[in-house]
């Protein structure tokens, strides 16, 4: 994308400010001048330490002043970025009369898949705005950037995580699971008799792990709907990631049976995130067993988190499973997980619907030769009140996704007020619990009942985003 010469900026603020105001000072390649003195730009190097500060500062909790993750992980990718993560991913605001920073943006270019088949994702984060420049809609012009650059880039998706409701105001919806699961006590924890060994033991993940790594979380990705995808080249970066402080971090460890061999992998938080320490992740190679290996799991989570509290000061009282709920691991311990936490989700935005439906053809044509609606040939029309579109099959075969935009409650195939086709569309939800929930989604016929649930199950995703 062509910048503005950094000597047109001053051009332009001439031009549009109020008498009196002169530009003091603009960092970096400008993107938008957007007057009153304000203008979103790239940020350069130099700018690390006060976005860090300004980050920390701006995302602390209630009663906090500053919290260092954010500012670590907000270094970290300044100096340490994944892979494909530039500086001219981030935008921020900068007040040209103080030179100071005001607001923050960036975006993380990803893979996922749907069913297998991989789509780009633009993901949005750290977004955060100084209070006594709250208000103005400069979150609102940067997410608009953002979402430019993403299309640009072929992106179907963009995505972030954060308080509820607020990117709904930018086209989002929450609909895909994030970062909940069951939690347990230590004193649940089942303990080794007296005199066994251990059956499996727990381990450092080192950079030689990497490929064994890829294989395996790539065939735990097959129970999922929705999956980020790392190459080898990911996951050693994920490996070999030292930043106990950022918000990123996650401390990676290899299962080995009594032979030695490696059976799978886990990963956790690496202090105590709030009462208990957090499993992150926790896959197994086929044939292993789920309900031989968790209790050993179990036993080191709970061995090392009393090392972090020790370390700390601090107490551990248990574990948070931060995993879908659906996870094999709870089904092999069901009575040791007595709580179930609140469940997150990810805010979903699909800028280009039928583009996307298009692009997941493969999924919904299986799906449907696999169903009682084998070889239909017809439209299913989706109503979405002020919108439509209507999917044309040819013997199976998804041949167009068409707008309809004479769309009428009273004759399209099934109603989705707003945003809640998209709880359908990433196995969030099923029909019938929208139904319960909305009086205006409806299926209005039979058939198009029978090819919503034959196209659109619901299944659990699981998503461990990059950053």
């Amino acid at each position: 994308m062509a910048q503005q010469p950094i000597e047109d900026i001053h051009r332009a603020h001439r031009s549009g400010r109020r008498a009196g105001e002169s530009v003091q000072r603009v960092s970096g390649r400008l993107i938008e001048d957007l007057g009153d003195g304000l203008v979103v730009r790239h940020i350069t190097p130099a700018d690390a330490d006060e976005l860090c500060e300004f980050n920390g500062t701006q995302h602390a909790d209630p009663g906090q002043t500053f919290d260092h993750f954010v500012a670590t992980w907000t270094r970290d990718m300044i100096e340490r970025p994944p892979r494909g993560f530039t500086l001219d991913d981030f935008t921020v605001v900068e007040d040209t009369r103080t030179g100071r920073i005001v607001s923050s943006v960036n975006l993380i270019s990803q893979t996922w898949t749907y069913d297998g088949v991989p789509f780009g994702v633009g993901q949005v984060e750290a977004v955060a705005t100084h209070p006594d420049y709250r208000r103005r809609g400069l979150v609102r012009r940067q997410f608009e950037i953002a979402h430019r650059w993403s299309a640009e880039r072929g992106e179907l998706v963009t995505v972030v995580s954060g308080i509820p409701w607020y990117y709904r105001q930018f086209g989002y919806e929450m609909c895909v699971s994030h970062g909940a699961g069951p939690t347990g006590f230590a004193p649940l924890i089942p303990p080794l008799a007296e005199g066994e060994a251990e059956p499996y033991t727990v381990r450092r993940a080192i950079a030689a792990d990497a490929p064994f790594i890829t294989r395996v979380a790539a065939q735990a990705a097959g129970r999922y709907l929705l999956a980020c995808v790392r190459d080898e080249a990911g996951w050693r970066y994920e490996i070999e990631r030292d930043s106990p402080r950022s918000l990123a971090q996650h401390e990676l460890r290899v299962i080995e049976d009594a032979a030695g061999g490696r059976v799978g992998f886990l990963a956790h938080r690496p202090t105590l995130w709030q009462w208990g320490i957090q499993l992150t992740a926790y896959e197994l190679t086929p044939g292993t067993s789920w309900m031989a290996a968790t209790p050993s799991v179990l036993r080191y989570l709970a061995a090392e988190g009393a090392a972090y509290a020790e370390r700390d000061g601090r107490q551990c009282q248990g574990y948070r499973f931060a995993l879908e709920f659906e996870h094999p691991a709870y089904h092999a311990i069901p009575n040791r997980l007595p709580m179930r936490g609140r469940t997150g989700a990810w805010f979903i935005r699909v800028a280009d619907l039928p583009a996307l439906l298009l692009r997941v053809a493969p999924v919904l044509e299986r799906r449907l030769a696999a169903s009682v609606a084998a070889g239909f040939d017809g439209e299913l029309r989706l109503n979405f009140y002020r919108s439509g579109l209507r999917l044309l099959f040819a013997a199976g075969r998804l041949t167009a996704v068409e707008p309809w935009p004479e769309c009428d409650f009273r004759t399209g195939g099934a109603s989705f007020p707003d945003l809640t086709f998209l709880h359908l569309l990433f196995g969030y939800r099923a029909l019938d619990e929208l139904e319960y929930a909305f009086a205006d989604c409806y299926a209005a016929s039979e058939q198009a009942r029978v090819l919503l649930a034959a196209l659109f199950p619901k299944k659990p995703s699981s998503v461990w985003q990059i950053s």
